[in-house]
């Protein structure tokens, strides 16, 4: 198989060959032939960009299907995984968040069922982002989790849990401050599980030893916390000033404001990723709806998504990541390349996979091909493919 496009790096005109989901071969257009450089011209500007596939660390549904409803269906992931792919996103991670042990399990067995019996889905689904409930019980701090299930790191029923996912569970999210919970990332970390902080309101000295043990990454960094906070010190500041740490932000226009997430990107520069959080109410029509998580939320028209309780909590996303990259372009210092790289390259690095989001030979063939307006802001994409097929043609 292969694809033409512009590299988001470069520009340059490339073919890109695959065989047997693996990219094996990238050779510049101009090698290919010899056209004039009119014709140069006009092929470069007809031609969409391309870069490795798009990954998302954190999407709880989308389309209208759930994954976190009280029972996770076969066809809920299989509707999330391709109304993804129509996204640009070639990659995820399924986020099971904060419920009863009977949920999760059930939500966690069944997307290792699907990952096991869908021919795309094992390429898709990279693993499983588990999004507590271990957890802040305290208001704001706590999101829409509901408190109620918000408990201390278990390690046995974490075990039970990965046991239900065949494995699959290569990223948590947690609170510092629980009780037991530096030891709890210590052994997360051990496992070669990725250990994320988020919902908490953790002291500096809590979220130092979170760290120490282990802990690499922040959730949906200046998201899930109190809607006032002491001016300073506070979580996010120490969490947005510790190098040792990547950055996850939500870059939906809503979770962080365009000079809060232009600040929050400068400061943690080649370490910040961009995610969706998006939910099963992304892409559905504004009006009010019910979910198991968040109960009654509302959704306007401009993406905004907050529970019918409390407007100042936000009850997830509704905005994809194509929209996410194209905000973090339109809002900050970000410019294509960087965007892309946010949604590519430093996820891998953040999930310690030495191959994927990248387009070089070797690499998976998980590619997504798009066009950029500059004037407009818009991204569309033309073509996704996982592991060398098209899986969705715009």
């Amino acid at each position: 198989m292969k694809w033409q496009g512009k590299l988001t790096t470069t520009g340059e005109a490339v073919q890109v060959e695959a065989e047997h989901g693996v990219i094996t071969g990238m050779t510049p257009l101009a090698a290919l032939s010899s056209p004039s450089a009119v014709d140069q011209q006009l092929l470069h500007q007809s031609l969409p960009w391309i870069s490795a596939g798009w990954t998302d660390l954190q999407v709880n549904g989308f389309g209208g299907y759930d994954l976190n409803a009280e029972r996770t269906t076969i066809e809920d992931v299989e509707g999330v995984t391709r109304t993804l792919h129509a996204k640009g996103v070639t990659t995820y991670l399924p986020t099971v968040i904060t419920g009863s042990f009977e949920r999760m399990h059930q939500a966690m067995s069944v997307i290792a069922d699907y990952s096991r019996t869908n021919q795309y889905a094992a390429a898709s689904i990279s693993g499983i982002h588990m999004e507590g409930p271990y957890l802040s019980s305290e208001d704001g701090s706590r999101g829409a989790h509901p408190r109620f299930h918000t408990r201390d790191p278990d390690w046995e029923e974490f075990r039970r849990l990965q046991d239900a996912a065949e494995g699959r569970i290569r990223m948590v999210t947690l609170a510092p401050e629980r009780a037991g919970a530096a030891a709890f990332i210590e052994r997360l970390a051990d496992s070669g599980v990725v250990v994320a902080i988020g919902h908490t309101a953790a002291t500096a000295e809590q979220l130092n030893e979170a760290v120490r043990a282990g802990a690499t990454l922040c959730t949906h960094l200046g998201n899930g916390s109190h809607p006032m906070l002491p001016r300073h010190p506070n979580y996010i500041w120490h969490q947005l000033a510790d190098d040792r740490l990547w950055a996850a932000f939500i870059p939906d226009g809503h979770h962080l404001v365009p000079p809060v997430l232009k600040a929050m990107l400068r400061a943690k520069r080649e370490k910040s990723i961009l995610v969706s959080d998006t939910t099963q109410f992304g892409g559905m029509p504004p009006g009010e709806y019910s979910s198991l998580i968040g109960g009654k939320v509302v959704l306007h028209e401009n993406g905004w998504l907050h529970t019918a309780a409390n407007p100042d909590i936000l009850a997830g996303s509704a905005a994809s990541l194509d929209t996410g990259i194209a905000n973090a372009i339109r809002y900050t210092d970000m410019e294509l390349a960087e965007a892309v790289e946010a949604v590519t390259l430093r996820p891998a690095k953040v999930m310690r996979d030495e191959q994927a989001g990248r387009l070089q030979v070797g690499s998976p063939a998980d590619l997504t091909l798009f066009d950029y307006d500059e004037q407009s802001g818009k991204i569309l994409v033309r073509e996704t493919v996982v592991s060398g097929a098209s899986v969705f043609t715009g």
